[in-house]
């Protein structure tokens, strides 16, 4: 099974916005009880997904089982690393984006990534929260409701760590490395859509392995001191 045969099925693609949308990864019988299927229906989608390369299988043992297989390591299921843009046909929109890029300042791609972070926080329906950590795991939640999947990992006074393997703007990143600074922009809108009383221009952002095929994207935002 292809990606695009994965995609064009609706439960396929609803196990996978499942998956997706979990802060963690997740196991056959989750799905199951998601999807109101039996085990086995849900163990076929998700091998269907892992096969197109759109989940990564594992085993992690997990507390609080019981019953045939405890103490065993559950088989589960997370979302895969996303380097390329799905679509159908082909519209070849990164060598578009690369062209803009070489057009434009850092500092105007930057800020046209904050004003598209500030629309997908819009379209999520974030908002904004004193507390922080708070405001960033809501965040996270509304951007894998699109369909992406990220979550906080790490959280200090001045600095804050998303963990994404499926970052909007990553596909553009990987053939454009120029275009990260609209990655970056588009993290500073997010964070500052997230926190009450922040700006975007008070947040900074690097991005860590966006460019390594099998490994997740790492945003460490600055928040600086209260």
């Amino acid at each position: 099974m292809d990606v695009l045969q994965a995609i064009g099925d609706p439960d396929l693609r609803a196990t996978l916005r499942f998956v997706r949308g979990a802060r963690r990864a997740v196991s056959i019988g989750e799905v199951a009880r998601a999807d109101g299927v039996h085990r086995n229906v849900a163990r076929r989608r998700l091998e269907r997904l892992a096969e197109a390369g759109l989940v990564v299988p594992d085993f992690e043992r997990r507390t609080g089982r019981s019953g045939p297989g405890a103490g065993r390591p559950a088989k589960v299921y997370s979302p895969a690393p996303e380097t390329e843009a799905i679509e159908f046909p082909g519209r070849r929109y990164p060598e578009l984006v690369g062209l803009l890029v070489d057009a434009l300042p850092r500092r105007r791609l930057s800020d046209l990534g904050a004003r598209f972070g500030t629309a997908l926080a819009q379209a999520a329906g974030v908002e904004p929260q004193s507390d922080r950590r708070a405001g960033l795991e809501r965040m996270c939640e509304a951007v894998s409701g699109l369909g992406f999947h990220a979550r906080l990992e790490r959280l200090d006074d001045v600095t804050a760590e998303i963990v994404t393997p499926t970052c909007p703007l990553r596909p553009l990143v990987v053939a454009n490395p120029a275009a990260a600074e609209l990655d970056h922009g588009l993290w500073r809108g997010l964070v500052a859509a997230a926190l009450d009383g922040v700006e975007d221009t008070d947040v900074g952002c690097d991005t860590h392995e966006c460019l390594e095929p099998c490994s997740s994207c790492r945003i460490v935002v600055s928040l600086g001191g209260d």
